[in-house]
């Protein structure tokens, strides 16, 4: 890429909760969260019962816009709805076209609603791949799996041809995990966070970093410079601003280590089209900021906020032309997304 041009191809996001879009001004949870198992118990896991397939559509249309306004154009996402399994990938897959982003799917599954929960999530894994979507097997994570759960999940997504999307070693719950996933691992799979990994903890795959989420969890750095695995960044549901995840990666890599310069987290953002080559076709034409004339530097991003796109041009068609989406009326997306909001957080007060 050439710095002095100021476009690039489209951001990916290589790892996201689009049905954590709607999450933003939710109820408080019923106590303050001690930790992150707490935080996992009080607000996701209760805020991924109460979603139906409705604020499941409208949460992938807002945060599929959302990506779209700040130059991602292609989102591996990862998805539970516990209450409403059959169906959503499909949902989530529609609701991106709609905006005209690319998205890869998974389905999370887990033992945590028991054996039949992890069943129909596998169900939904397989039965939108082999309907030609696009996509891999998801695992929410290995503590929350039984050894069978994960087996089956690696057996789907080898016959598949498609790799494995799953939390690894987030928290210190899930300090066990390289030992259980090691035998099963390939080098498709996508390692989300691995803050307690081992230097060599001997999984194969793609580690996703995840900064501002795990700043906002206080789980640790996970400080991917150490892994011999290829690197990629992502936002775990914090929205899709990639260039804000970036300078948030860098400024905690160098808080880290002070030798540290931007190069290393400009790298993680462009693995992401190694895992979703498609994005390499699609245009993103930036403002830049002055006294910014280079504005695709990497030093001169790190220090520069407020660089947004102008264009996005997905597979040729212009999806945002001035800061604005073409294929879609954002101002209704909002209105319809807030209402579907209300509907979610009275929900989540039942539960």
């Amino acid at each position: 890429m050439d710095p002095t041009d100021p476009t690039t191809p489209g951001l990916v996001c290589a790892h996201h909760h689009l049905y954590s879009a709607l999450a933003r001004g939710m109820p408080a949870p019923p106590r303050t969260p001690a930790g992150f198992t707490d935080i996992l118990e009080l607000v996701w896991w209760r805020l991924d019962r109460a979603l139906d397939l409705e604020t499941i559509r409208w949460s992938a249309m807002l945060g599929a816009l959302e990506a779209l306004e700040r130059g991602c154009t292609a989102i591996i996402d990862h998805h539970e709805s516990p209450e409403a399994i059959e169906g959503s990938l499909d949902v989530i897959a529609e609701a991106c076209a709609t905006v005209g982003i690319r998205v890869s799917c998974s389905y999370g599954i887990t033992d945590r609603h028991g054996p039949d929960g992890a069943r129909r999530g596998l169900a939904e894994n397989e039965r939108f791949l082999r309907s030609g979507g696009r996509g891999m097997v998801g695992v929410h994570a290995a503590f929350t799996c039984t050894d069978d759960s994960l087996e089956a999940a690696a057996g789907l997504a080898a016959d598949l041809g498609v790799g494995v999307h799953v939390h690894v070693a987030e928290g210190k719950a899930d300090i066990a995990a390289a030992d259980r996933l090691r035998p099963l691992t390939t080098d498709d799979w996508l390692l989300i966070h691995g803050v307690h990994l081992d230097d060599d903890h001997g999984l194969a795959g793609c580690v996703v970093h995840n900064p501002r989420s795990n700043m906002n969890n206080s789980v640790g750095y996970a400080r991917p410079t150490r892994f011999a695995n290829p690197v990629a960044l992502g936002t775990d549901g914090i929205g899709a601003d990639m260039l804000d995840e970036f300078r948030l990666a860098y400024v905690r890599q160098r808080e880290d280590d002070v030798t540290a310069s931007p190069e290393d987290a400009w790298g993680w953002l462009a693995a992401g089209w190694d895992l979703f080559p498609e994005a390499q076709r699609d245009r993103v034409v930036w403002n830049p900021v002055a006294p910014v004339e280079t504005p695709m530097d990497p030093w001169r991003l790190a220090f520069t906020t407020g660089v947004a796109p102008r264009t996005v041009e997905v597979d040729g068609d212009v999806v945002l032309a001035d800061g604005r989406a073409t294929r879609v009326d954002s101002d209704e997306i909002r209105a319809r997304a807030a209402e579907q909001a209300v509907r979610l957080h009275r929900r989540l007060e039942e539960i």
